[in-house]
């Protein structure tokens, strides 16, 4: 497949240079306290660009943006990108425990961050997760838990600690800056082909996968975006689009890198909250939301959903209220929500197979596979052996179905054991083996069970060591310091034995019979 020619040469750096020149005065970000049109993101990204090539940075280095949604994560991606650095968003959802592994996973040479991202004060979550950190008397950090770890830049900090070098991500230049004439020099030499984004994922192992992707690949998938939100606009109105997804998973990342090519504004907020995200779309008037169908259900049944003035947005106002698939075949389950795509990308081959590899009936299920040149560079420290076929195919492990005449694919679940909970993955091994480590539990299985809301339910059959005394709130307590909020188990089931295979391997698919069947829990 050749990729898709979309106008310019497709590297991150190219396109907020043109989109600075060609419509630079339309906001590009918007939030509830903050803007920042497309020629102030470009200003402020070179600037913050030159000081990174002044301390250092440059093609390759690994930096991480601990950062909510925002304009200072906007300003920090664009710089780091414009220099050929690579960008590994890191949620604001992790825990201590979860932030260690990705640094050391991720090998993240310079972290980004400010003081205080929303209820987390920084420099204390940061000597939580990163054991010796506190010692440190200077910035030059040596760190057996992120080995690559050499520089933490703190924004905004009053009073940085001895180990942090205080940082304005808008400050004025200083000597130490490279000059424009250097940074034009490096940005020509950032190619498509260069990794630009690691974007850490749950997979079936424990540990999460560092997914790579390239500056082609990005900026060619994000192409359409601007002219599907037009579509969505009505007459008369500029495209504003709400991002319901955060910066450190790929469809919030995707929404910031697509609204570069044209002038699309992109409404974002540092915290989902469906009364601010309703204030924001009249205030603005929002023409889309774009972000899983929960969030778009929890602003239909918000009590100010009636008494805001939402006309700019037509989707969010006709749209079905339930979205459950209708007219299915009798022969493919029904679900609701977290369920639909829009089929393959401009730049993305798709296939529907069964176990022998064979394309599926229309209307059958069957495993989703992916490929083409808008697809992923590969997995950070995995082979490419290790991860496709010897044609170039992804097996995802996604059971989908497709309908006749319609090019959607429709998830129906999942051929490995991966949960996926409210648009995010969740390793079952990744919860087990934080779960087995607590004491008071002997053994544990983890599942997803099937919930109309979230599309899985996290699920814990836990064989404690002493029933009586089992509390799923002590081990709760356990995984808030190791785990994120989405993975931990929104139930507990106790049980005095789990399901085996003859092959001493976990049935997971008999616990979940037992327990969708009432047996248990």
């Amino acid at each position: 497949m050749e990729p898709a020619d979309i106008g310019f040469r497709p590297t991150i750096g190219t396109a907020i240079r043109r989109a600075a020149t060609e419509f630079g005065d339309v906001d590009y970000v918007v939030s509830l306290d903050d803007r920042m049109t497309y020629a102030q993101a470009e200003a402020a990204s070179a600037a913050l660009a030159r000081r990174m090539l002044g301390q250092g940075v440059g093609k390759g280095t690994r930096v991480g943006l601990f950062y909510a949604n925002g304009t200072d994560w906007v300003v920090a991606w664009l710089a780091a990108s414009r220099i050929g650095a690579v960008v590994l968003p890191l949620s604001t959802f992790y825990a201590p425990g979860e932030l260690r592994k990705v640094l050391r996973l991720g090998d993240v040479d310079v972290l980004l961050a400010p003081a205080r991202v929303l209820k987390i004060d920084v420099p204390s979550f940061l000597e939580q997760a990163l054991p010796g950190l506190a010692s440190h008397d200077g910035p030059g950090l040596r760190l057996p838990d992120a080995p690559y770890l050499r520089r933490i830049w703190l924004d905004g900090a009053d009073d940085a600690p001895a180990w942090a070098v205080a940082h304005d991500l808008r400050g004025e230049p200083t000597e130490a800056d490279a000059d424009a004439g250097l940074l034009e020099a490096v940005e020509a030499e950032v190619f498509p082909s260069d990794a630009a984004l690691i974007i850490h994922t749950s997979g079936t192992t424990a540990d999460p996968k560092g997914v790579v992707h390239s500056h082609g690949a990005v900026m060619r998938q994000t192409a359409i975006i601007p002219s599907t939100m037009a579509a969505m606009a009505p007459e008369g109105l500029a495209p504003k689009y709400l991002c319901a997804m955060p910066f450190f998973w790929i469809g919030g990342v995707l929404g910031a890198a697509g609204t570069l090519h044209g002038p699309v504004t992109l409404l974002v907020m540092d915290r989902l909250d469906a009364g601010g995200a309703l204030e924001l779309l009249e205030r603005e008037r929002g023409t889309a939301v774009a972000g899983w169908p929960t969030f778009t259900q929890r602003l239909r049944l918000h009590p100010d959903f009636g008494t805001r003035d939402l006309s700019s947005a037509p989707s969010l106002l006709d749209g079905p209220a339930d979205l459950a698939l209708q007219g299915t075949t009798d022969n493919v389950p029904r679900h609701r929500s977290m369920t639909e795509t829009a089929g393959s990308f401009l730049t993305t081959d798709i296939t529907v197979v069964d176990e022998d590899g064979a394309a599926v009936p229309t209307g059958l299920e069957g495993e989703l596979w992916v490929r083409g040149p808008g697809f992923m560079l590969g997995y950070n420290k995995r082979e490419a052996w290790e991860v496709l076929d010897d044609d170039g195919w992804l097996h995802t492990g996604d059971r989908v179905f497709r309908r006749e005449g319609d090019p959607s694919v429709y998830f129906a679940g999942r051929f490995t054991e991966l949960i996926k909970t409210s648009g995010a993955n969740v390793s079952p091994k990744e919860v087990e083996a934080v779960i087995d480590e607590h004491p008071d539990v002997n053994h544990c299985f983890v599942v997803g069970l099937g919930d109309p809301e979230v599309g899985q339910e996290v699920v814990a059959a836990v064989v404690p060591r002493n029933p009586e005394t089992f509390d799923p709130e002590v081990v709760t307590r356990h995984l808030r310091s190791e785990i994120s909020p989405y993975k931990i188990p929104k139930r507990w089931i106790v049980v005095e034995e789990l399901p085996l295979l003859p092959t001493t391997k976990p049935d997971k698919r008999e616990l979940l019979r037992r327990i969708e069947s009432g047996e248990i829990g």
